[in-house]
C-alpha cells in the first residue's frame, strides 16, 4: 500500500468564475509582500494559471487550470500505484480568510466523498483563535471527520510559537489533531533569497523549515500542547542540522566562553517525540540524501509525499524511487504508508 501524503487541491471553478477569482486574488496580502495574478498560459489553448510572487517579480507558487480534476488525479495515482492521497492547500493558507477556508473545507470534503475513500482531506483554518475560527476547526473535526489541520510555517513574519496563535493550538491540542506544516519558498526574512529562482524556491524552504522547527522545539510550544505532533513538509536540505547541530552536547573540557547552549536531552526529546517530516517528493533529494535522512531521523519519522501536481513524475515514479533505497523493507513500508496511516487515518 502507498499513501501520497501531499497532494494539492484547489477548486477548479476558481479558474472559470471571475468573481470568485477576483475575491481569491483580493485576499493575497500585499502587506506580507505577496502579489497575485491570473493569466493565460502562452501556447496552452487558453488554459489559465494563478501566479503568486514574493517579492514582485519573483514567482513562488503556480496553480494551473486542469490540474485539480478528480478523474485525472485518480488516474495518475493508479499509474503510480498509490491507493490513497492526503489533500492539502498549495501554500495559500498563509492568508485565506475564514470564508474561503470554509469553502475549501467543504470542497475538499465533497471531493474526498466522490473519490470513494481514496482522498483524505485536512482542515484549513485561520490560526488566530477567534471564536469563529475555533468553531470551524471543531466543525471540520466533528462533522467532516478531519483528523489533522494544515497550517503555514509562518504568517507574515510570525512563526507558530508566537502567542497570537496560542488559542488556536490550545484547541488543536484539545481535539488531539495532528498538524501539517507547509513551508513556503522563502522564510520570513527573505531578501538574500530573491535573486535566483532555484535558491528561492528550493533552498529557501529548507531555511524556513529550520527556523520553524527550531522555534517550536526551543520554545515551550510542546510543553503547552503535549498532544500535538507536527508534520513538516520539505524533508531535504538541512535536516541534519535540525536533528544534530541544534542539540550540541556538553563540552568535554571546560572553556572560558560557552558559545552554545548545551542540550540536556529535553529539547532533543521534544524533537524526537513531536516533529515528523513529509518528504514532499523523493526524487530531487536523491538516493543518498534520503538514505541519510532515514539514518538520522528514523524511518518512523518520514512520510512519503509528492507535491502533485507540481511535477507529475514525482507521483508516478515516486513509490519506485523509495523502494529502490538501500534500507530494510519494513522501513520502506513505514515511509510509504505506515506513518501516514498513523498521522491521518487512525
Amino acid at each position: 500500500m502507498v499513501i501520497d501524503a501531499n497532494l494539492y487541491w484547489i477548486p477548479e471553478k476558481l479558474f472559470t468564475d471571475e468573481t470568485l477569482m477576483e475575491q481569491f486574488l483580493g485576499e493575497v496580502p500585499g502587506e506580507f509582500g505577496w502579489y497575485g495574478r491570473c493569466e493565460e498560459i502562452p501556447g496552452a489553448n487558453g488554459k489559465k494559471q494563478v501566479v503568486l510572487e514574493k517579492p514582485l517579480g519573483s514567482p513562488n507558487l503556480n496553480y494551473v487550470q486542469g490540474d485539480y480534476i478528480l478523474e485525472k488525479q485518480l488516474a495518475d495515482m493508479d499509474l503510480a500505484g498509490v491507493e490513497k492521497a492526503v489533500l492539502k492547500v498549495p501554500g495559500c493558507h498563509e492568508w485565506m480568510s475564514l470564508d474561503f477556508c470554509r469553502m475549501f473545507n467543504d470542497g475538499m470534503y465533497e471531493y474526498a466523498q466522490k473519490s470513494g475513500g481514496r482522498m483524505i482531506p485536512l482542515a484549513v483554518v485561520p490560526p488566530y483563535g477567534t471564536p469563529e475560527s475555533l468553531a470551524e476547526l471543531e466543525r471540520c473535526h466533528d462533522e467532516l471527520g478531519m483528523k489533522a489541520v494544515q497550517v503555514s510555517a509562518h504568517y507574515g513574519k510570525t512563526y507558530l510559537d508566537d502567542e497570537k496563535f496560542a488559542a488556536f493550538f490550545a484547541k488543536v491540542n484539545e481535539l488531539q489533531m495532528n498538524v501539517y506544516v507547509h513551508h513556503t519558498p522563502i522564510p520570513a526574512e527573505y531578501q538574500s533569497f530573491c535573486d535566483y529562482n532555484n535558491v528561492r524556491r528550493s533552498y529557501g524552504r529548507c531555511v524556513d523549515q529550520g527556523l520553524a522547527v527550531g522555534r517550536e522545539v526551543f520554545s515551550d510550544f510542546f510543553v503547552r500542547y503535549p498532544h500535538i505532533k507536527m508534520v513538516h513538509s520539505m524533508l531535504g536540505g538541512g535536516f541534519f542540522a535540525i536533528a544534530s547541530m541544534m542539540f550540541p552536547r556538553q563540552a568535554k573540557k571546560t572553556e572560558d566562553v560557552s558559545r552554545f547552549k548545551s542540550d540536556s536531552g529535553e529539547t532533543e526529546a521534544r524533537f524526537r517525540e513531536h516533529i515528523y517530516f513529509e518528504m514532499s517528493h523523493a526524487q530531487p533529494w536523491g538516493k543518498e540524501q534520503l538514505e541519510c535522512a532515514v539514518k538520522v531521523l528514523g524511518a518512523d519519522h518520514i512520510i512519503f509525499g509528492t507535491s502533485y501536481p507540481v511535477r507529475r513524475e514525482w507521483l508516478t515514479d515516486g513509490p519506485a524511487f523509495v523502494r529502490a533505497l538501500d534500507i530494510p523493507e519494513e522501513e520502506k513500508k513505514l515511509i510509504l504508508h505506515g506513518n501516514a496511516e498513523r498521522m491521518y487515518c487512525d
